[in-house]
């Protein structure tokens, strides 16, 4: 594990910051933002770097993972909208779903959960 810096005041799912490659980084942890325990790390948890857009300007985030299987991109002919029924996740925190090989990936709204 990398090491990471409390930030006072902060939201508890973004209490902590990490340093990749000299840019400071808020970390997120999905966990917490879901009401979920928290999780101690283990020799399977990554911290997977993503960009996303708040109030119009690109803004790094680390978001904590139990594990991470593969990185991939994820092609528009596989999207598919977001069945409004069946789903346990509330509809605004997904993006949309994806036909990936021959699972279905479900594609998280990271702007509107980590705001």
């Amino acid at each position: 594990p990398i090491p990471t810096a409390m930030v006072a005041g902060a939201r508890a799912f973004l209490s902590r910051v990490i340093n990749v490659r000299g840019n400071v980084i808020p970390l997120a942890d999905l966990r917490i933002r879901f009401g979920m325990p928290a999780h101690e790390g283990t020799a399977d948890t990554r911290i997977v770097v993503i960009e996303i857009e708040i109030d119009g300007d690109p803004v790094l985030v680390g978001i904590l993972a139990d594990k991470v299987y593969e990185v991939t991109e994820i092609l528009p002919a596989g999207v598919q909208q977001t069945p409004r029924v069946g789903m346990h996740w509330k509809p605004e925190f997904i993006s949309f779903i994806a036909k990936w090989r021959d699972e279905f990936v479900i594609v998280p709204n990271m702007e509107r959960i980590l705001n």
